[in-house]
């Protein structure tokens, strides 16, 4: 509906484009605020009302302007009515409002059923999934396909699993002396053990989780904990100060190009509470570091636990959390769970995500 470059189904759709760009496909691209470049054509769409109402009222719109179009094949990364295939890229949001319910007060999930947002979603949701226009849905894992054939009965079949693909050339294990020249920029000795963390939405990636892990990580050894991406900071903060590892957390904020940071690092650490497939996990693995998330990040689904990752079975017990990463106390035990973290990655290679994709394409055109 809405672009911005930290999004991760937009660097999903960006990386997709471009590789379909270059195999000579044409494309157009139906968003409120898509940049118009190169050979790709842009269709505004208007999202009016309040702003519990704009996905519906971009669904409708988006309906009306592709039928427009003339279009070969529909591909909805959004919630909408006029997709032949959707890409449930952001899971199913049913199960996630069961899963965050889980993890809060009960004043808090009484709220969470007031807000009229979830109401629309949620309509929006099970009109997709039994519109007889869709033919196909695209899981990014095998957690997001159960989820949708058990809240919705879609048969096994209309859903197949193709995990996201990164472009393997961004995102390497760095030199030496450029690792060191990135760590001191952030004031980070060479013995440290740089935690990364990279997600927006601190709440759901479980950045809370992270930071109570790191106060019992304190104990063990010389931690710090970098926060890369968009969220509200302040009750991190005040956690980690009452913690006492306001020091050793560092906010970032969003940023461009994450590359640096991932080399600068020793362990990636996201203890989700729900995540569809993490892109940033995939981004470490590629930067050959050892991942520590929770079993409910589909990108679980293409690690091994405690050979080049940590799986966590409970994100909210932050003790198994900090157990889960000192798997990767030892340095050398580290950097080869880092080597076959790289290894696992090499198997997505954008490129194959995109044939894959193609193929599915293909099939529904027959």
């Amino acid at each position: 509906m809405r672009y911005t470059p930290f999004g991760g189904a937009e660097v999903f759709l960006q990386r997709f484009m471009d590789e379909l760009l270059k195999r000579g496909h044409s494309l157009e691209v139906f968003s409120t605020n898509w940049e118009e470049k190169g050979r790709l054509k842009v269709h505004k769409v208007k999202a009016a009302g309040p702003s519990f109402l704009r996905p519906l009222t971009f669904a409708l719109n988006a309906e009306k302007e592709v039928d427009k179009s003339g279009l070969d094949c529909v591909i909805s990364l959004e919630r909408t009515f006029c997709q032949d295939i959707y890409r449930a890229g952001d899971g199913c949001h049913r199960e996630w409002l069961i899963r965050r319910g889980r993890s809060v007060s009960g004043l808090k999930r009484f709220l969470i059923r007031l807000n009229p947002l979830h109401s629309v979603l949620l309509h929006i949701e099970k009109r997709l999934f039994s519109s007889k226009r869709l033919k196909k849905v695209v899981a990014n894992s095998n957690q997001v396909k159960q989820d949708i054939i058990r809240h919705y009965g879609l048969p096994d079949e209309k859903i197949c699993v193709i995990y996201n693909g990164i472009d393997l050339s961004s995102f390497n294990a760095p030199a030496g002396d450029e690792r060191e020249r990135f760590r001191t920029g952030l004031g980070i000795n060479p013995d440290t053990i740089m935690l990364l963390f990279v997600g927006s939405g601190f709440e759901r990636k479980g950045l809370m989780y992270a930071i109570r892990a790191l106060g019992l990580l304190k104990e063990k050894g010389d931690f710090r904990l970098l926060v890369v991406g968009k969220g509200k900071a302040s009750k991190y903060i005040e956690e980690a100060k009452s913690l006492g590892v306001l020091d050793r957390v560092i906010f970032k904020g969003p940023v461009k190009g994450t590359a640096g940071y991932y080399g600068a690092a020793d362990i990636f650490i996201l203890p989700t509470i729900y995540e569809p497939f993490s892109n940033a996990c995939l981004e470490a693995m590629a930067s050959g570091l050892p991942v520590v998330t929770s079993r409910v990040n589909g990108a679980s689904e293409v690690l091994q636990n405690g050979v080049n990752a940590g799986i966590i079975e409970d994100p909210a017990d932050h003790a198994e959390v900090a157990e889960k990463t000192l798997l990767f106390l030892d340095k050398d035990k580290r950097l080869k769970a880092g080597r076959l973290s790289r290894q696992a990655a090499e198997k997505y290679p954008i490129e194959k995500n995109v044939s894959e994709f193609l193929k599915v394409v293909e099939a529904i055109r027959k």
